[in-house]
């Protein structure tokens, strides 16, 4: 393989989370546990939602979607660090390295751009309610859906190309768990402004974007909510956007803190070990979110779990 400018590259080595040895029997456990958590509560509320006629609503139909592309994200990574830990190998071939980091950019954005459909769909039922059923319809909420793999796609696939293209230095070392675009780009000899540029102006574009498109909707919620006269019915309201709501909180929170703590400390391995909380934990925590919080999840998973 010769990316770049002809340079020869066989792997890259990612040093994962730390280089104590006593600690990766515990850490191999503590996320292959975190793993199997993830898979199988998102699995749970897809098989849940797929076959309980009451959920087939476009809230449940995106929030199917957003189980199966939580599972998508962690198993990027994951399974890969446990291999690494499993045979005390840190290495990742330069193929491997660019395919994880292609996937995991997809999924990462995909995520965003759902939570930020379903943001639109709560700010509909809420603030439309008479006329949910007409806007959200099989239809919309499919070109919705399709869109957001669409640009998720075309993103990934434009900053995965942009890497191709770099010529990489001899020390190879990421000081990651994954491949990290962030952290390939810093090992790159050839100029990277251009990927910056991209890379900036991405998430900005990807991240902002929604992140704008979610806080004008729940401001639109928030505004409809304070003009309900009855206190149940405020209750009731906003009860249908509390478990969305803190997911987000979670995601965003997650995310922010990850970069704001790595710009703060400039600590390759800490931003590594922040990062485990919106690769790994929050995933993991999102079925639980919507099962404990959400009195149609619960009924269904008591009719599914009494067949």
């Amino acid at each position: 393989m010769e990316p770049g400018n002809g340079t020869q590259i066989s792997k890259f080595l990612l040093l994962g989370l730390s280089q104590t040895l006593e600690l990766q029997p515990l850490i191999f456990g503590l996320f292959l546990s975190m793993y199997l958590v993830t898979v199988s509560g998102n699995l749970l509320i897809i098989l849940v939602v797929s076959s309980d006629s009451r959920l087939h609503t476009p809230m449940y139909f995106f929030l199917s979607n957003l189980s199966l592309v939580d599972i998508c994200v962690t198993s990027t990574t994951v399974p890969k660090m446990l291999v690494n830990i499993q045979t005390q190998s840190k290495a990742i071939t330069y193929e491997g390295c660019i395919t994880q980091m292609y996937f995991f950019i997809l999924f990462a954005v995909l995520d965003n751009c759902i939570l930020t459909v379903m943001a639109y769909d709560r700010f509909v039922a809420i603030c439309h309610p008479l006329h949910y059923m007409v806007i959200m319809n099989p239809r919309l909420c499919d070109l919705l859906v399709l869109l957001s793999w669409i640009m998720s796609v075309l993103n990934s696939l434009l900053e995965s190309l942009m890497v191709l293209g770099l010529r990489f230095c001899s020390d190879l070392e990421i000081p990651h768990f994954f491949c990290e675009l962030n952290q390939v780009l810093q090992l790159a000899c050839s100029d990277t402004l251009l990927n910056n540029i991209i890379m900036y102006f991405s998430a900005g574009l990807l991240a902002g974007g929604p992140l704008a498109g979610i806080l004008y909707s729940y401001s639109k919620i928030l505004s409809s909510i304070r003009r309900i006269s009855s206190s149940q019915g405020k209750y009731k309201a906003f009860s249908t956007c509390a478990s969305h709501l803190s997911v987000v909180s979670l995601f965003y929170g997650t995310v922010l803190g990850v970069y704001l703590s790595s710009a703060a400390t400039q600590n390759a391995h800490s931003s590594a070990t922040a990062s485990v909380m919106y690769t790994v934990v929050t995933p993991m925590l999102n079925p639980f979110i919507y099962s404990l919080r959400n009195n149609d999840i619960k009924r269904a998973l008591q009719r599914f779990f009494g067949r």
